[in-house]
């Protein structure tokens, strides 16, 4: 498979024009749906719905993501059931991500840490979505139990020429992209799998259910 061509995005992007967006090249678009989990209605992304209406209307495949501010698998669960419940009115072609690189974790064990992640993935998976993890190669190398966490993708930030696993799912590879659309500097990301093929054919991600940009 070819590598596509992506970004992620969050409320900082402000206002897209994702038909923009669509005719620069981007053939996919990460969004953040929210963070934490104590006060929905603040940590819920103001951008979200939407970002993700709109990307679907210019014809851009999505895939969500959740920035953890967790320190225990209790609070990952917790993160976990507020995430789910931000998306569960849309389907998404690309995975929905655990983004764990906080400086309020780094005092964790390389145990408490994967825990962390295994706890949020393994509570989303079951509700029915295709996950990965987010990290930077300081916590792959340092803070995390890669061993452990192989079933799931890893969507690794490291902004270099090259991308560092042979095996990652996908590459943020850099924060301060320019694309036609966006006004501010976005990351940019490459997807190394069919994820809409893989998804599709596993079911997941609500995408076979007929809601569209309903959300």
């Amino acid at each position: 498979m070819k590598a596509v061509k992506g970004i992620d995005v969050s409320h900082h992007q402000g206002e897209i024009d994702f038909s923009k967006v669509k005719a620069d090249g981007v053939e996919f678009v990460m969004l953040r749906a929210g963070y934490g989990w104590e006060n929905p209605e603040v940590q819920t992304d103001k951008m979200f719905y939407r970002n993700y209406q709109n990307a679907v209307k210019a014809g851009l495949p999505c895939g969500a993501y959740h920035y953890s501010y967790a320190r225990s698998t209790r609070e990952a669960e917790l993160e976990a059931d507020f995430f789910l419940k931000i998306i569960k009115s849309c389907q998404f072609a690309y995975p929905v991500a655990f983004d764990m690189e906080d400086k309020t974790q780094m005092n964790l064990s390389r145990k408490a840490l994967t825990d962390i992640v295994i706890a949020f993935c393994d509570k989303v998976e079951k509700a029915g979505y295709y996950v990965c993890f987010y990290t930077n190669p300081d916590w792959t190398k340092n803070r995390l139990d890669m061993e452990r966490l192989k079933r799931f993708d890893l969507w690794l930030a490291r902004y270099a020429a090259e991308p560092e696993y042979d095996s990652m799912g996908m590459w943020q590879c850099s924060s301060t992209g320019k694309v036609n659309g966006i006004k501010t500097n976005v990351d940019m990301d490459i997807a190394y799998k069919d994820y809409p093929r893989i998804i599709k054919k596993a079911g997941l991600n609500e995408i076979q259910k007929e809601k569209a940009w309903k959300c």
